[in-house]
C-alpha cells in the first residue's frame, strides 16, 4: 500500500491540500444535512440524485466518459426523505437533506379491556 506524501501531516481529506477523487464534503445545520461536490464540466441532466431503501443517498453520474463519479452514504436518523432537494451551480452540486423531528418507529395499542382477578389469601 503506498501512502501519498505528507499523508501524515493531513490526517484527513479536509485537511489535505488536494481532496481525493469523489470527495464529497458532509455539513450539518440545525435544519439539514448538506452534501456538497465539485463535479465540474458535467452537465445537470447528467447528475443522479437517488434514495435507495429510504437509508441511502447516492449520489452519481450518467453518460460521462471522461469523468465518472459515484458516492453512496448512510443517511442518518430521522430525516424527511420526502424533502431532499439537490442544487448543482458553477460546477458544485449540493444536497440539501432536511431533518424530521418526527420519530419514526411503530406503536402497539395496548388491549381495551383488562379483566384482573386475584384471589384472596
Amino acid at each position: 500500500m503506498e501512502i501519498a506524501p505528507f499523508a501524515y501531516l493531513f490526517p484527513s481529506a479536509r485537511h489535505f491540500p488536494f481532496p481525493p477523487r469523489n470527495y464529497v464534503h458532509w455539513t450539518q445545520t440545525p435544519e439539514s444535512h448538506l452534501y456538497s461536490a465539485d463535479i465540474p464540466g458535467v452537465r445537470k441532466e447528467e447528475i443522479k440524485v437517488e434514495v435507495e431503501d429510504s437509508r441511502y443517498l447516492i449520489i452519481r453520474t450518467e453518460a460521462v466518459a471522461d469523468r465518472s463519479f459515484s458516492r453512496k452514504f448512510r443517511l442518518p436518523e430521522r430525516v424527511d426523505v420526502e424533502g431532499i432537494s439537490a442544487e448543482y451551480v458553477d460546477g458544485v452540486l449540493t444536497v440539501k437533506v432536511p431533518r424530521s423531528y418526527i420519530r419514526m418507529g411503530f406503536f402497539i395499542d395496548p388491549p381495551h379491556t383488562m379483566d384482573l382477578t386475584a384471589t384472596a389469601a
